[in-house]
């Protein structure tokens, strides 16, 4: 029992008590930037969304954060996140000073955080929380955006240096940076819901198994043996669970995958079509551009020019 404690974050998946137990090694958080950013009315910026983890600990004043379910004021002492891919708006009126910090989970096959857990906009920094953000920034100086404007530095070609940069780093300063990275996550962990993906056990491990094998190549044939349904009912199961079919749904989170992989590596197109199970690189262009509303180089080009 001590050892799965030590290992595992383990958390329920379904409201039938089934456990999905994550390593604790899976958390393989990689930071883009850090830093301290000083505002006086003019931290104003519309429908902004990215494929990494935004967090923000506010220091001074007051803004306002526009989210699709509604507005959150961003306050002093108070820490905030943004998962990946949410569109979002900001806006202050007058001085608002914040630490912000941008990372991702590493490429592996395991569920990551965001799929596990329905975690909370807003928590209390606690003690320390600012000491913390103050040391990543001198441990980082290079870290820090060279823009304010979050359309600005979302296109910079300077993305692939910092990822560069951060895996170039020797064991020990990763380690240092997982672990502030980890225990600024763990504010937010310790308030956090477990997501119930769905009260029905043949769909929950349906999801569950797409979630882990994202980068490989998954038939519906092989889903709706896992389900132990028939495939057209199992489609149905499917579409009055999660709102659509599982094609789509597949399809979402490999694009989603493709487009951190397009902003955080120098892999061609066809290697990352490759990486998510594509044989068929042209296949994944059509596919990309019906989802995301551009194609794989567009979306590049628009993120590193």
């Amino acid at each position: 029992m001590r050892e799965n404690i030590r290992n595992f974050v383990t958390v329920k998946s379904s409201l039938n008590d089934d456990m999905i137990q994550i390593p604790i090694e899976s958390m393989n958080l990689m930071l883009l930037n850090v830093g301290r950013a000083k505002h006086n009315g003019d931290w104003n910026w519309q429908n902004v969304s990215s494929p990494f983890i935004r967090i923000f600990y506010v220091v001074e004043g007051e803004a306002v954060l526009h989210l699709v379910d509604g507005d959150v004021l961003l306050k002093p002492g108070r820490l905030y996140i943004i998962p990946a891919y949410t569109v979002h708006s900001y806006e202050c009126s007058g001085r608002f000073t914040h630490y912000y910090l941008h990372m991702y989970e590493g490429f592996r096959h395991e569920v990551s955080l965001q799929e596990v857990y329905e975690l909370p906009t807003e928590v209390e920094g606690g003690e320390g929380m600012e000491q913390l953000f103050g040391w990543l920034c001198e441990r980082l100086p290079d870290a820090r955006l060279p823009q304010e404007d979050p359309q600005a530095y979302d296109t910079s070609a300077q993305t692939s240096d910092y990822v560069a940069r951060y895996r170039d780093m020797d064991l020990w300063e990763k380690m240092e940076l997982r672990g502030a990275m980890l225990m600024i996550m763990s504010r937010f962990i310790r308030e956090a819901c477990p997501r119930v993906w769905t009260n029905d056990e043949r769909m929950r491990r349906v999801l569950e198994y797409i979630h882990v094998h994202i980068g490989d190549s998954i038939d519906v044939e092989e889903l709706t043996k896992l389900a132990s349904v028939t495939k057209p009912y199992f489609i149905k199961l499917f579409r009055r669970e999660f709102g659509t079919s599982p094609i789509q749904y597949i399809n979402k989170k490999k694009v989603e995958r493709a487009q951190l992989l397009l902003y955080t590596t120098n892999k061609t197109v066809k290697e990352v079509a490759y990486a998510l199970g594509f044989s068929d690189q042209n296949y994944f262009i059509r596919l990309f551009r019906k989802v995301a509303g551009i194609t794989p180089q567009e979306y590049r080009k628009e993120l590193r020019p």
